[in-house]
């Protein structure tokens, strides 16, 4: 199924489902579809990611966060991901991507992800994003006042704040 039929019939059914908490753990069961996969034979390493944009946007509709950000003037924005590999998902097979928040710092909400097929992880990573409006990236002090999310503490699991260095010492390097 194409991308846009899949978002197009997610935008449709979301108020069928259960409303959720933005701080609730998404399991989404799907079915690896032809126009998924590359030459290989197996889903595309690209595919994955665009995979995670609609549950981000599930999550984002079913906690009524979404528009509640959008009468804002505030959109969502993913500022980095990274995945790894590790079987591949052929043609027409069943998996579960299951997408949570995992934790968050003044600027950014971390997700993990997870592509789990037949009980075992195909795909592992983590997305980074953030509310954005008119004059910048909003807090999520801010944004949680005006969304109603209410938040325990969280620490960063360890390969969390390995990517979040990483990624900071690429950043340094673009910035020279």
């Amino acid at each position: 199924m194409n991308l846009y039929l899949r978002l197009i019939w997610l935008l449709l059914t979301y108020r069928f489902k259960p409303r959720m908490a933005f701080t609730d753990n998404l399991d989404r069961k799907m079915r690896v579809m032809p126009g998924d996969i590359d030459i290989n034979g197996h889903v595309n390493n690209g595919r994955y990611l665009t995979l995670v944009d609609l549950a981000i946007i599930e999550m984002f509709l079913r906690s009524g966060v979404l528009l509640k950000a959008f009468r804002r003037g505030w959109r969502p924005m993913l500022g980095g991901s990274i995945i790894s590999y590790r079987r591949g998902m052929t043609p027409f097979s069943q998996y579960t991507l299951r997408f949570q928040l995992q934790s968050w710092d003044d600027r950014w909400n971390y997700f993990r992800f997870e592509f789990i097929q037949a009980g075992k992880t195909a795909a592992l990573g983590y997305a980074k994003g953030a509310l954005v409006g008119p004059k910048g990236w909003i807090s999520n002090i801010e944004a949680d006042t005006h969304m109603g999310i209410s938040r325990n503490e969280r620490t960063h699991p360890p390969e969390l704040d390995f990517w979040i260095s990483a990624e900071q010492s690429l950043a340094a390097n673009i910035l020279r």
